[in-house]
């Protein structure tokens, strides 16, 4: 018992001293923690049914981080397209709103020079 009791709290103090990085964790580094503190936590439930919660633990715990690490960076990859497509967007809205300034612009020197025009005549 004091084993599975132990490798709990090295868990628990591998997960506080991963959450207190000086920067905030991407998605594939938070799938990777989550997945392997669920997977360890799994193993060691699962091991310790057969009578081995260390290498239940281990084993857990690596295809945790490992299925963690992989679902996290799918999530990633989506956010990153995601920010790139809203950059699209913004850059054309931008492009917008030059172009119709640029039409105000060429209407109101149509409506002057139609107006000196009729002046002259």
């Amino acid at each position: 018992m004091k084993t599975s009791r132990l490798q709990i709290g090295i868990v628990f103090a591998l997960v506080v001293v991963l959450t207190g990085c000086s920067q905030p964790l991407n998605k594939r580094e938070k799938g990777t923690l989550v997945g392997g503190g669920l997977g360890a936590a799994t193993g060691a439930i699962i091991g310790a049914a057969v009578g081995a919660p260390g290498p239940g633990a281990a084993i857990g715990g690596g295809l945790g981080a490992l299925a963690g690490g992989i679902i996290g960076d799918q999530f990633l990859g989506v956010e990153n397209q995601q920010y790139a497509q809203q950059q699209q967007i913004n850059a054309q809205g931008r492009e917008i709103r030059r172009q119709r300034r640029e039409i105000q612009r060429l209407k109101r020197k149509k409506t002057t020079t139609t107006k000196k025009k009729y002046q002259y005549e």
